[in-house]
């Protein structure tokens, strides 16, 4: 349970036993800005990135879940649905796969990669939306499958549990971490507004004092923009926010405004909306990376950039808190990362030239080969080889290592190309008894008289090793081959296989 209280921060966190992951959401620490502040304010941001997958959505997942328990209106074994930009579907990935239940995310398929293989990973199933639909469309698909399939609909933009986390937990850390201090100004984005309810409603009544400020894309000003948004008689929204235009905060600003976050208008809690322009919150999430050490989201820079707006006005003295939701790892895919490059830089060249070894543009000096035919091929050996490369039920296969680049190169390709194959990983543990994986590769050498691994066959001919297999493909040599030996895969997939090499084996210029 999500609960604050004093006893719960004597103990660091990291000295504290878990019975679970779940037990490690809530309690993330507040850091003073020393380098990018103005001088005169002191300015704090809350790192949101402490949560265990990584952002303050966490919250939210576990919240959410918890209640639709209690309530009775989620059922064990149930499958969970939700639309979400990446953070809310991490989390509550993160907290159905402890908790036992089925999940199913829907999203628009412009938000980063990272996010759904994130969410995949964790055992989610993820349904991508048309970019165009934007949020709602999304949205519209998890009402769909909730309809169609009686799933649980998170609902995460009108469900009060989503607030009520914030208030339980968000805004009691912040009264704590500030108790006997000043709290001037407390600067968010929104993006369910969960976490702008939760806390501005506690803020407003424990810290009266405390100045309310929403930060909104400067394109796409929603809440500012003073224009109510159309809605369906559950709360949810109808049609897309007049005011909307796409921007570079995922996570931020949806093309509607959410009913959590209209009820803080409504409510009056809130006391400034400030603009942000999507090249401030890129260089600000730049800037307290390389400046403070602060890992955050372009949704984090972005707010970040309104706090600093704030600071720019704030009277000397002001104590402001700006909330930070996310890490940039969510972000390796958007204009964020775009100027980081994958490759040593002229300068990193340089630094690597100023010392004479372990270099690129250095031949190294030659050492001793091991050499694979060493090892005796037995007969043993070399029926193995022979039954396995003339094996009609099984007509494609590799010989390889686990862990070697050029065979999870060859491993992809057959993936993409839905090629089932069956691969004999010779240095596997389980081959390691009695040098048996040893003696197949001595095998296979004699077989072959080709040294290198992998070694691919098909329909018992020899086609080569990673390179080979990739020219040939090429070449249409191996769907072709497939072809007359009445192996099935897909015809329709188009691809250079040699993009599936990782970077740092590709030739070089």
């Amino acid at each position: 349970m999500l609960v604050w209280t004093p006893a719960t921060q004597r103990l660091p966190p990291m000295f504290q036993l878990y019975g679970n992951i779940l037990e490690t959401i809530g309690n993330t620490p507040i850091v003073k800005i020393s380098k990018l502040a103005p001088p005169g304010v002191n300015l704090f941001v809350k790192l949101e990135a402490f949560n265990p997958m990584g952002s303050i959505k966490d919250r939210l997942a576990l919240g959410v879940i918890e209640d639709a328990e209690r309530s009775g209106k989620l059922r064990p074994g149930q499958t969970v649905v939700e639309a979400t930009s990446g953070n809310t579907g991490i989390g509550l990935a993160m907290v159905c796969a402890q908790k036992g239940y089925p999940l199913v995310l829907t999203m628009a398929e412009n938000f980063s990669i990272e996010r759904r293989k994130m969410m995949r990973f964790l055992g989610a199933k993820v349904v991508l939306t048309p970019a165009d639909q934007m949020g709602t469309g999304m949205l519209a698909k998890a009402r769909e499958l909730a309809e169609t399939h009686g799933w649980f609909l998170c609902r995460q933009f009108e469900n009060e549990a989503n607030a009520n986390v914030h208030a339980r937990t968000t805004a009691p850390e912040i009264l704590g971490s500030f108790q006997g201090q000043r709290l001037d100004y407390w600067v968010t984005g929104f993006g369910t507004g969960g976490t702008l309810k939760g806390v501005s409603r506690v803020l407003k009544e424990e810290r009266p004092e405390t100045q309310v400020v929403v930060c909104e894309p400067d394109n796409s000003p929603i809440l500012g923009s003073g224009v109510a948004q159309e809605r369906a008689p559950d709360g949810s929204p109808s049609v897309s926010h007049p005011s909307f235009r796409p921007h570079l905060m995922q996570g931020w600003s949806p093309d509607f405004i959410p009913k959590l976050a209209e009820d803080v208008v409504n409510a009056g809690l809130i006391d400034a909306i400030i603009p942000v322009k999507g090249a401030d919150a890129l260089r600000c999430a730049r800037d307290l990376a390389q400046k403070e050490g602060i890992f955050t989201g372009i949704s984090g820079g972005a707010t970040f950039a309104g706090a600093l707006q704030v600071c720019g006005q704030a009277p000397e003295g002001s104590t402001v808190l700006c909330m930070l939701p996310d890490t940039g790892e969510r972000y390796l895919s958007t204009p964020l990362f775009e100027d980081v490059s994958s490759e040593m830089t002229a300068e990193e060249i340089e630094i690597s030239r100023s010392t004479p070894s372990f270099r690129f543009d250095v031949v190294p000096a030659s050492g001793p080969e091991t050499d694979a035919s060493a090892i005796p091929a037995t007969d043993a050996a070399r029926s193995f080889v022979a039954r396995t490369i003339s094996d009609k039920e099984q007509p494609v296969v590799m010989f390889a290592l686990e862990w070697c680049e050029f065979c999870w190169s060859v491993r992809k390709l057959f993936a993409k190309c839905g090629i089932d194959y069956h691969s004999v990983d010779i240095d596997s543990a389980d081959l390691k008894r009695d040098d048996w994986g040893g003696q197949i590769r001595a095998a296979l050498i004699e077989h072959t008289n080709f040294k290198t691994i992998p070694q691919i066959f098909v329909g018992g001919e020899f086609i080569g090793g990673c390179t080979d297999l990739f020219d040939a493909f090429r070449q249409g040599q191996v769907q072709q081959l497939m072809r007359e030996k009445s192996i099935r895969f897909d015809e329709q997939v188009s691809l250079d296989p040699y993009d599936l090499l990782p970077t740092w084996l590709h030739p070089r210029p």
